[in-house]
């Protein structure tokens, strides 16, 4: 049984990393005393990886970053549950690939390992990257992901504001423009809420609602406590 935890962001506005969602990590990752970070989105692999390690540390886990690793695919294989956290999502999934850890992460999950990812780490967890709001700074091989999850998400999710004159396309057009070339349903995931995946049961966390979006249908909206079971569902 597959059990993911996907998070908007690691931060929400008035307070610090991982903390709107501190309760929700700690009863998600229950009995597990070690975690295996991985720090590929950003830049600076050792700040990432000593940011994850200390305040994992004070919710009482112990963590292992990827990058400290003699042998990754040990260390993946040995694993009770992987963290993959935000920055630039073309920047890590290249890593991913440059890595051959696409099959590993995905096997390892499959096997029973806990996923938790964040942002750009939430982004990968799903069938491919097209819905992030991230810039291409690299060009992955591809843009299929880990497909842990048969749907897509767009973190960070923005409702249009009413009183602004920006006249870009909006979040929800964009995804309408995805739709147009693609099938698969998007989340949006506005910070402060998560997706809580356990086996065949999707369950929207937090405190902020999500708004759903699938190919030909009208978006729904969908409160904190939803059941969104269907996006598991054949399409």
């Amino acid at each position: 049984m597959k059990r993911l935890l996907l998070i908007s962001s690691s931060r929400v506005h008035g307070s610090g990393y991982l903390d709107h969602s501190e309760a929700e990590i700690r009863d998600f990752l229950g009995g597990v005393k070690r975690v295996l970070f991985i720090p590929f989105a950003l830049r600076d692999w050792a700040g990432c990886g000593a940011r994850a390690r200390e305040r994992l540390g004070r919710m009482g886990f112990e963590v292992d970053a990827l990058h400290e690793a003699k042998d990754a695919g040990e260390a993946l294989h040995r694993c009770q549950a992987i963290f993959i956290g935000g920055g630039n999502t073309f920047r890590l999934l290249n890593e991913l690939y440059e890595g051959k850890l696409i099959d590993p992460i995905r096997r390892r999950v499959e096997e029973g390992a806990l996923y938790m990812g964040a942002s750009a780490g939430s982004n990968v967890a799903c069938l491919t990257i097209k819905t992030t709001n991230d810039m291409p700074i690299i060009q992955p091989p591809s843009f299929n992901a880990l497909a842990l999850v048969p749907f897509n998400i767009n973190p960070h999710y923005l409702d249009p504001d009413p009183a602004s004159v920006h006249t870009g396309e909006t979040r929800e057009e964009r995804i309408r423009e995805f739709h147009e070339m693609n099938g698969p349903p998007v989340v949006g995931l506005r910070e402060g809420s998560m997706l809580r995946i356990e086996g065949p049961r999707v369950r929207l966390k937090g405190t902020a609602s999500a708004r759903v979006f699938v190919k030909q249908e009208a978006p729904r909206e969908c409160p904190p406590g939803s059941s969104l079971d269907f996006l598991l569902g054949p399409r």
